[in-house]
């Protein structure tokens, strides 16, 4: 079985789904995100890229399962105290190869530990059902319903991400719609009813909307990586934050700011 190379592995996090968790990273993306804040997990396989102190470091790791497993089950009592878990993220964990995530996942659950993907939906729909039945929770990133503007910001259309939403929607799964608000860009109230309308039309119940106001936190590892830094959009104001939030939960859907 091929290992999939993980970049990070994030213990007490609390912004990756319910309760405590640990957040596996793992590297390589199918699309790239000009916000992206992450852009070490941008390129399968490791990488260099200087640290903090100018220093050439390799970023990337393979893990066995049965390591990656123990580096997970270690925080269970923390998991069971606050309903977290596990989640898998990346990158995207979905492009990764699916027999190894799928037997990650298949553990989990056999230990009792909840697993949430965290997706941008670019993958093949049959990975998608491969992972469903030892998946709890998906979290899941809308950028666009807009496949032109996607593509623009991307460098891919939308279609798989639409296709996939709708797929899980279908098969019940338990989904977090997470959008990135760009100021300018997709951070205005015609933008929330825009996605509400296309939601509505297509009957897809999600439980969650996080909304993430853009940030620039990442800007420094472009320069570590040696490459032309993408992160130049401005963050919406708190006062357009609030209004996209209000038409959102005016429509009736649980809304989280952040996360």
């Amino acid at each position: 079985m091929k290992r999939p190379t993980i970049f990070n592995i994030q213990k007490f996090s609390t912004h990756d789904g319910p309760g405590i968790r640990t957040t596996i990273f793992f590297k390589g993306c199918p699309i790239r995100c000009e916000w992206c804040h992450n852009p070490e997990s941008q390129k399968y396989g490791p990488e260099i890229m200087l640290n903090k102190y100018g220093k050439e470091e390799m970023i990337g790791k393979e893990y066995s399962l049965s390591e990656l497993v123990k580096k997970i089950q270690a925080d269970q009592i923390f998991y069971d105290q606050s309903g977290g878990g596990v989640t898998f993220s990346g990158g995207e964990v979905m492009a990764q190869e699916m027999d190894y995530v799928v037997a990650l996942a298949k553990e989990c659950q056999r230990l009792g530990i909840s697993v949430a993907i965290d997706t941008c939906g670019v993958a093949p729909t049959e990975n998608y059902r491969r992972i469903l039945p030892y998946a709890d929770l998906f979290l899941y990133d809308l950028k666009f319903t807009d496949s032109q503007k996607h593509h623009l910001y991307t460098g891919a259309g939308n279609q798989l991400v639409l296709e996939n939403l709708r797929f899980l929607a279908k098969n019940q799964a338990t989904i977090n719609l997470r959008l990135i608000l760009l100021d300018e860009i997709n951070a205005e109230k015609v933008d929330a009813e825009a996605i509400i309308n296309w939601l509505a039309q297509e009957e897809i119940h999600v439980s969650e909307i996080s909304l993430l106001p853009y940030h620039d936190f990442g800007r420094d590892k472009y320069e570590r990586l040696k490459r032309v830094c993408t992160q130049n959009f401005k963050k919406p104001a708190e006062e357009k934050v609030a209004l996209v939030q209000k038409t959102y939960q005016a429509a009736g859907y649980q809304v989280t700011i952040g996360g």
